[in-house]
C-alpha cells in the first residue's frame, strides 16, 4: 500500500472539531454503540467518526473519521504518552489486511491526553473494516497493539451517517450540457470524454 502524505491542517483541524460542542446540525445524526465502538457525527457537520476506548494504562483512544469530501484521519490517543503538539513522526502501521511503513504522523493533545493523527489514501477505512487488529509501531518500539473486532459494522455505521451529511440532491446534477449544477461540490461528476 502507499504511502500518502497527510495534509497538515487538516490534521490539525480533527482534534478540535472531534472534541468541540456539537452545533445543531452535528446533532441530527445521534452518537450510536455499536458493539465497542461510538459511532458520531463531526462537531462541525461536515464529517463522521467512530471511536473506542480501550481498558490499558492511559486509557489509549481510538478515533477514525471520514469527511464528506472523502478524506480520512485516524487519531490515538493516551494519558501517558508524552507527544507534544506538532511532534512529527514517522510510525508503521500494521493491519491484519496490511501496512503502511513509515507513515508520516504528527503529534496532538486533546482532552487530557498526547497522541498522534495520520491520514490514510482512500481505500484505509475498507483495510480498517477488514481488519482485526491495528499496530503501531516507532521503528522497533511498539507504541499499541490494538484489536479491532467489530470494525466493520462500525464502519457500516459510519458510511450510514456519512450519507446523512452528504449536501443535497440537487449539488451533483448535471445540465444538458454535462455541466453539473454545482461544479466545485465534492459529490460533482466528470462526465465522459469531457476536455
Amino acid at each position: 500500500m502507499p504511502m500518502p502524505v497527510p495534509k497538515l491542517p487538516a490534521a490539525f483541524a480533527l482534534a478540535a472539531v472531534l472534541f468541540a460542542g456539537a452545533p445543531a446540525a452535528a446533532q441530527r445524526y445521534p452518537a450510536r454503540e455499536v458493539g465497542d465502538w461510538t459511532v458520531a457525527a463531526s462537531a462541525d457537520g461536515n464529517g463522521c467518526f467512530l471511536s473506542r476506548t480501550y481498558q490499558r494504562p492511559g486509557g489509549t483512544t481510538l478515533l477514525f473519521g471520514i469527511d464528506t469530501d472523502g478524506t480520512n484521519h485516524l487519531t490515538l490517543l493516551n494519558a501517558n504518552w508524552s507527544i507534544a503538539s506538532r511532534d512529527r513522526l514517522k510510525l508503521d502501521f500494521r493491519l491484519s489486511r496490511g501496512g503502511y511503513a513509515k507513515h508520516f504522523a504528527i503529534g496532538i493533545v486533546s482532552d487530557g491526553k498526547q497522541g498522534f493523527v495520520t491520514n490514510f489514501e482512500a481505500k484505509f477505512p475498507v483495510y480498517f473494516a477488514a481488519s482485526t487488529f491495528l499496530r503501531v509501531d516507532r521503528g522497533d518500539i511498539p507504541v499499541e497493539r490494538l484489536n479491532l473486532d467489530g470494525s466493520g459494522a462500525a464502519m457500516a455505521e459510519l458510511r450510514r451517517c456519512l450519507a446523512m451529511r452528504q449536501p443535497g440532491p440537487t449539488a451533483g446534477k448535471v445540465r444538458e450540457e454535462g455541466i453539473p449544477r454545482d461544479p466545485f461540490s465534492p459529490d460533482a461528476k466528470r462526465r465522459s470524454g469531457a476536455r
